[in-house]
């Protein structure tokens, strides 16, 4: 499959991939499309806005995979500004929805849409819950049980064994949230089982 990668940051979710595809990543923080660059080199990466991305490529593809900022939706943000003194509040990042609608109804390939459980009501309804991902997609995607393991709680040492991925090579801010921000690698696998399933489906 020719698969979009959106908002790959340093490739949680590509570890999920595998290979045998042609993948293309969005990045737009330069220093974490470096870590990204580094781990899987044959991928095209392309520096820039995924949100703007997608809207003049979105055609070109046969899969596509998105995960939107989540900090915003977070359902540990209601926490956060009365734990940690000086965290601003914020409206939600409503480019979850729009990409949830203009893919639902533009795109004729597989796609996904992934983000965290919110601290409201989905405006959308997702399609699958898996462990703390929501899932906005096209196809059916079953139920299955992960490893557990406490996010909120794991330092650098920990994440980094986790995703594989060794980020002290580059000079990036907030290495423990990037880390946190990656989607685990056996939940991409098993969306992109699905996605592959479909596409030999629709052939």
């Amino acid at each position: 499959m020719k698969i979009l990668n959106l908002y790959a940051g340093i490739g949680g979710n590509r570890k999920g991939f595998g290979v045998g595809h042609t993948i293309t990543a969005v990045e737009l923080d330069e220093k974490i499309a470096s870590v990204y660059a580094f781990n899987f080199p044959d991928d095209n990466l392309v520096i820039g806005d995924a949100h703007e991305y997608l809207l003049r490529h979105f055609k070109e593809f046969d899969f596509i995979w998105s995960s939107p900022p989540c900090q915003s939706h977070s359902s540990f943000r209601q926490n956060i500004c009365v734990r940690f003194r000086g965290t601003k509040p914020e409206y939600p990042d409503m480019r979850l929805y729009q990409e949830i609608l203009f893919l639902r109804y533009n795109f004729d390939g597989i796609w996904a849409v992934e983000n965290v459980k919110p601290y409201y009501e989905p405006l959308i309804k997702p399609d699958a819950v898996l462990e703390r991902h929501l899932f906005w997609t096209n196809m059916e995607i079953p139920p299955k049980e992960f490893e557990k393991d406490n996010i909120r709680t794991a330092q650098i040492p920990q994440l980094e064994a986790k995703y594989e991925i060794n980020t002290a090579g580059w000079k990036i801010q907030n290495r423990r949230q990037v880390l946190r921000n990656c989607v685990e690698p056996k939940i991409a696998e098993h969306i992109l089982i699905q996605a592959e399933h479909n596409f030999a489906a629709n052939k």
